[in-house]
């Protein structure tokens, strides 16, 4: 009876990490990236791109920042950290321009890379936050502030 009673937050993650997030060619994201699910990236991220999914980058995609996902396809250019848990593969338009970090690697026919690769190793657990981190809320502080302080010292 599970089954037909079965919880919501497991359904929940079960959607998240089922998820496809698309980041199409002329867009351009400053910040960083999270998802549960896959993402593929045609456009630029100035940024930290993590997925617990597979990370997918096209030709004309661009990362200026580090990757960390649990599998991840690039052909495009990586100026970064790649981490990847499980397989990377590296098209033949690929450019990584950073170090490697991942169990199993494919690398094609012209893929450039220029850095340092190590394999093999596990890679550190692939965590996301649940909700942005609060926005401080701003004080003002008035002329009127300023009083109520002095008068109450």
């Amino acid at each position: 009876m599970a089954i037909f009673g079965a919880n919501k937050e497991t359904q929940s993650v079960h959607e998240l990490s089922s998820s496809n997030t698309h980041i199409a060619k002329g867009a351009a994201i400053t910040g960083d990236i999270e998802t549960y699910g896959t993402i593929r990236l045609e456009g630029k991220i100035f940024g930290n791109l993590r997925s617990k999914g597979k990370a997918s980058l096209g030709e004309s995609a661009y990362v200026q920042g580090n990757i960390l996902a649990q599998s991840a396809e690039i052909a495009g250019e990586v100026k970064g950290t790649v981490e990847i848990a499980e397989i990377l593969t590296l098209k033949g338009t690929a450019i990584i321009n950073g170090d490697i970090v991942c169990n199993k690697l494919i690398v094609e026919a012209g893929a450039t890379f220029n850095g340092k690769c190590q394999m093999g190793t596990i890679v550190k657990e692939i965590t996301i936050r649940d909700q942005a981190a609060p926005t401080p809320t701003p004080q003002i502080n008035t002329k009127k502030d300023k009083d109520k302080e002095t008068n109450a010292n």
